[in-house]
Order: C-alpha cells, then sequence, then structure tokens
C-alpha cells in the first residue's frame, strides 16, 4: 500500500539530507518561528515540517499536486486529523508487543508478528470504515487515488482471510509439518502444512480418524523437548519471515501516512495562527523555471506577523521578467523584511503550501540561496571580507542556472567602491548565468551604476520615507537616492527620543 499525498510517484523520506545551505535559509529568513508555528510543541511534526519545506518540488505539476491535496485538508481538518490519530495509534499499539530479549527464534518471531498483525489488522479495518464514509467529501487527485487504493485493497474479503489465517497461525490444533530425510539421516525440506478443514466431530478427536504413528516426551526430558522446538522453527522459519515483513509492510506504511499528515497538519496550524493574526494567504501561481516570473499582492514577512500583536505591512512588487531586483532606501524601512518575505515566499510555493500574501505567482527555482552579512570572527582568523567572498564562492560552487540568490548588504564589510566592485561582477556573471537575484544595499555607487544602464531586467525598489521622515515600511519602483537617511535614526535616537508608534511597532523589523 502506497500513501503518496506528498507526491504522485513516489513517497515522502523525511530522513533525507537536507541541502547544505538550510542552517543559513533557516537563520537568515527566521523560519524558525514558521516551523514552531506548524510543530505546534511536537518535536516529530517539527522535524517534518522542516523537511517538507526545504525539500523544494521541481516543476509546477508536483506543487499543484500537494496544493489540491493541502486544500482538501483545509477543507476536511476533522477527517485528516482522524486519520493521523489512527496511524499514531496503530503505531504507539505496536510497541506494546514485547520484543525479544534474547537472540529470537523463528517461533517467538513468528509468535509476535501474530500479535502486531492482529492490531493492524484492527486499525486496518477502523481505516477502511473511514474512508468509505469520507471518501466522497474529498476532491483532490491525491486523496481520491489514496481512497481508492483503500477501498479495492481492504475489502471485506481481505479482512475474512487475513484473520482465517491469523486463527490457523495459533497452532490450536497442533503444528503440522513435513520433512524429508536428507544425508545422514537429517531432516531436510521442512514445510508447514495447513490443517485439513474440520468436516466433523470424529475430526476433532485425536488423530481425526487418519492412521498416524505418534509419540510422547517426558515431561523431563529437556533435550528431547529442545530437539521438538527445534524441528518446529524450522518448519515455521519461512511463514515466521513472510508474516514479519507483512507487519513491517504495514508499520510502513502507518509511518508514512503519519509523516505526510504531519506536514499537512502542519500548515493547517501555521494557517491558523496567520489568520488570528488577520493575516491573509493565498495558493501561488507557480510558473516553470527560467521564466523570471514574480509578482506578488501584499507579500509580508510570516515570522513577523506571528511575533507581533497587530497586522504586518504588505508589499506588491511586478518583478515578472526581471532577473535583478535591487532594493535600496531609507534605513530601517523594511528592507530587509521585503527580502525576508520573498525568500519565504519562494521557499512556501515550492514547498506546494499556501504563501504569505493576497495573491502571488513565481518561477520555480533550482535552488535558494542567501548571502547576508555575518559578526565579525571572534578568532580573528580572518576579516569580514574575506568571510564575505569565502561564502559567496561556496554559494557559486552550489548555485546553478535557474537559482534564487538574495544578497542582504553583502560586501558592505569594505569601501563602498570595493564593495560596489565585486557586487557589480558578480551580479553580472550570475544573472547572464540565469540566476535571479534580489540584492539589497546602501551602496549607492552600486546601485547607481547598474540604474545607468537602464536594463530592462532590472526592476529597482526604493523603501518610502515620508518627508517627517516617518518610515511607512512599504516598497515602491523608484531610483535609487544617494542617501539612506541615517541621520533620521540619529536625531530620533539621540535629539529626539519618542515613544515607539503603534504604526512602526506593527509594520516591520529594521531593515
Amino acid at each position: 500500500m502506497k500513501v503518496l499525498l506528498m507526491y504522485a510517484d513516489r513517497d515522502f523520506n523525511p530522513d533525507v539530507e537536507l541541502s547544505p545551505n538550510e542552517p543559513d535559509l533557516a537563520a537568515d529568513l527566521e523560519l524558525g518561528a514558521l516551523l514552531d508555528a506548524m510543530a505546534a510543541g511536537d518535536k516529530f511534526s517539527y522535524e517534518i515540517a522542516r523537511h517538507g519545506l526545504h525539500a523544494s518540488l521541481a516543476s509546477p505539476a508536483e506543487i499543484v499536486y500537494r496544493q489540491h491535496v493541502l486544500a482538501d485538508c483545509v477543507a476536511q481538518p476533522g477527517v485528516v486529523r482522524d486519520l493521523y490519530d489512527l496511524a499514531v495509534e496503530a503505531i504507539n499499539a505496536e510497541r506494546q508487543v514485547w520484543g525479544f530479549l534474547f537472540r529470537a527464534s523463528p517461533d517467538t518471531i513468528l509468535y509476535r508478528s501474530r500479535q502486531v498483525m492482529e492490531l493492524y489488522l484492527g486499525s486496518l479495518q477502523r481505516l477502511a470504515d473511514l474512508a468509505a464514509k469520507h471518501a466522497a467529501d474529498f476532491r483532490s487527485e491525491g486523496f481520491a487515488r489514496f481512497f481508492t487504493m483503500l477501498a479495492t485493497e481492504l475489502t471485506d474479503d481481505y479482512f475474512a482471510e487475513m484473520r482465517e489465517r491469523l486463527t490457523e497461525l495459533e497452532f490450536k490444533r497442533g503444528t503440522l509439518m513435513s520433512a524429508r530425510l536428507g544425508t545422514g539421516g537429517k531432516g531436510t525440506g521442512y514445510l508447514l502444512r495447513r490443517h485439513l478443514p474440520v468436516r466433523s466431530w470424529r475430526d476433532r478427536l485425536p488423530g481425526g480418524n487418519q492412521p498416524s504413528y505418534s509419540f510422547t516426551i517426558p515431561e523431563r526430558d529437556e533435550a528431547g523437548a529442545r530437539a521438538l522446538s527445534e524441528l518446529v522453527s524450522h518448519a515455521v522459519d519461512d511463514t515466521a519471515n513472510s508474516v514479519a515483513q507483512s507487519a513491517d509492510h504495514i508499520k510502513g506504511f502507518f509511518q508514512l501516512l503519519r509523516a505526510e499528515l504531519a506536514f499537512y497538519l502542519g500548515c493547517l496550524n501555521l494557517r491558523e495562527r496567520l489568520a488570528a493574526k488577520g493575516q491573509p494567504v493565498c495558493y501561488p501561481v507557480p510558473a516553470l523555471m527560467g521564466a523570471d516570473r514574480f509578482t506578488a499582492l501584499g507579500l509580508y514577512d510570516a515570522s513577523l506577523a506571528l511575533a507581533l500583536d497587530g497586522e504586518v505591512v504588505g508589499n506588491d512588487v511586478r518583478a515578472d521578467g526581471r532577473r535583478l531586483i535591487m532594493i535600496t532606501g531609507a534605513n530601517q524601512g523594511g528592507k530587509s523584511t521585503f527580502l525576508r518575505s520573498v525568500g519565504q515566499a519562494q521557499l512556501m510555493l515550492q514547498a506546494g503550501i499556501f504563501a504569505p500574501a493576497e495573491a502571488l505567482s513565481g518561477s520555480v527555482c533550482s535552488g535558494l540561496f542567501t548571502h547576508y552579512k555575518r559578526e565579525e570572527d571572534a578568532t580573528m582568523e580572518r576579516g569580514k571580507l574575506d568571510e564575505e567572498l569565502d561564502r559567496m564562492s561556496a554559494i557559486t560552487d552550489w548555485i546553478a542556472p535557474g537559482g534564487l540568490l538574495l544578497c542582504n548588504e553583502s560586501f558592505a564589510s569594505t569601501n563602498e567602491r570595493e564593495g560596489s566592485q565585486i557586487a557589480r561582477e558578480i551580479i553580472r556573471a550570475m544573472t547572464e548565468d540565469g540566476i535571479r537575484i534580489v540584492f539589497v544595499t546602501h551602496m549607492y555607487d552600486l546601485a547607481e551604476s547598474v540604474y545607468s544602464r537602464d536594463d530592462a531586467r532590472v526592476l529597482f525598489l526604493r523603501a518610502e520615507r515620508e518627508h517627517d521622515g516617518i518610515r511607512t515600511h512599504r516598497l515602491s519602483e523608484a531610483a535609487p537616492l544617494p542617501t539612506s537617511y541615517g541621520e533620521d535614526l540619529y536625531r530620533e535616537t539621540f535629539l529626539e527620543p519618542r515613544a515607539e508608534t503603534a504604526a512602526v511597532g506593527t509594520s516591520g523589523s529594521p531593515g
């Protein structure tokens, strides 16, 4: 049996190794807040959410498949939680069956496996009943296939036959086996045999009116009892392995069902948290890799929304056909916040879930990377510029055409002329190689030199500033200015201290 709710053609693997830049993405995009909201305090759900968010889907078709499954989960949350709880109960029940303190023998393996199968049979019956009751309420291809599979495989005949086989494996009429004499008079070709059906009361008597020979082992004959046990073990060996494999197969099914539904339940948790904050979400429209498509309405930083009490200001951006988005403007005007919102939206789009915006469409990328400024090396083994160059060198080794790079004040650790020259060369090389870049900078030399090229593939956004110095935390399409109004911050901090307004407190974080 296959779950196939995360992918149409393969299982979800929560143990796969994530990309090397996952820690940087988690830190720079503040993904911890999103994962905490998804997990709701459960460690297992946290890891599932982390892997699901970072295991990006490669095609629009895969994304839409998962979006449709998630839409079903949003429409039928109670049924999905019942399915999840059933999978958890089945897994926990199996753990209650005693294991092997010492070396396992075929007969002990068979005994335990039969007990586990009896427990699983009850869980599968409840699963089949749940599916039959609610299958018509689901619309997605993923759930339709899942419920059809259950209806096809978990039939009344299947359950009847399973119960009959498990009853036979109790060996209430003894263990019937056959063997041949091999070299040296040793037994070979051991086979476990099924008893003939009981036809009359005479068949219930010892011997069943069939000619046979028998022997009795004395009560204190330990060697004889051990030899008989070895004969039984030889006979049940193949059967024990088959039953154990069947139990493992069903266990694997319930584990996959739990993992895949945990991801969707995490999405429901996050959606509920954002809705409680009054923030909108949407199902983004994915485009093929290389289409250079990114347009959003009301795009906001989801991690910031979770942290603040009020609503977070969203931004509109129309960057279809743009290979580079360069962001300039006032200090603490919302540039870094916007950059995080772009990264979060791209990850969520390619995870096949909703995005933090009123509307969003974007191209699938081959990989998402961040290059943010870092604190100076405490060991003093290298300078900040060397550290930035090392990280950029690693990114160039990993990133491929179709990738997306988010840069936040990259190369500001050196003088503006040198930093601008380094950034220009990197931007030119990557954009020509089919890589999209969103670049936040205070370096006017860099921004002005790019703006002067009048390249149609470049979009310039600038953080807004009112005439009185108030930051709106919105970005608008505008040319770069030779100032980022740092004097506003100096005056507010040292000359005109005043209480933070509600608008600023709910609009964005510094950046």
